[in-house]
């Protein structure tokens, strides 16, 4: 695949490069002190809110955004 192409399927999942949602993850506070698992939760809570202003685009992506967050930050190997 290449860059351009991939550069477009994150904006297109993300709304935003990976590389950016990595920065604006490990920069949270949430991040920081209350770890990924409660950044989730907080993206999930955007999600909510989203969906209740009819903003299904914006959900969608915030929703895509916390399942990169827990695919990229959980060991889900380390918590059986």
């Amino acid at each position: 695949m290449s860059a351009l192409t991939k550069e477009n399927r994150e904006w297109n999942m993300y709304g935003c490069s990976e590389a950016a949602l990595k920065e604006m993850v490990e920069n949270s506070l949430t991040f920081r002190l209350s770890g990924p698992v409660m950044f989730v939760a907080s993206l999930m809570s955007d999600a909510q809110e989203e969906i209740a202003h009819n903003m299904k685009e914006d959900a969608r992506q915030t929703l895509n955004r916390a399942k990169w967050v827990l695919s990229s930050y959980i060991d889900w190997k380390a918590s059986k």
